[in-house]
């Protein structure tokens, strides 16, 4: 494995994509946390809009649900048997 170098093109890609993502993740459980409507979670709300972000900026369906598909059955590698992240 090489050593990650911000000066490389694909390295500070992966990167942006990461903080992105985490960014997303972060404003997600902020919002969660103060969700005023207690009988509407938000992780659903959110998913939905989210797919259809995707969708709207030319994603096609297979490929939003295979992504979907993918992370679902990469959860139990990542989170370890852990129901929540402690």
């Amino acid at each position: 494995m090489t050593d990650f170098d911000p000066d490389s093109p694909n390295d500070a890609w992966q990167l942006r994509l990461s903080d992105v993502v985490w960014r997303f993740g972060l404003d997600l459980k902020a919002l969660h946390q103060t969700n005023p409507w207690l009988d509407q979670p938000l992780l659903p709300q959110a998913i939905n809009s989210l797919m259809t972000e995707l969708w709207d900026a030319g994603f096609s369906q297979t490929e939003i649900r295979d992504a979907f598909a993918f992370a679902i059955a990469d959860m139990p590698r990542y989170a370890a048997g852990e129901e929540r992240r402690p």
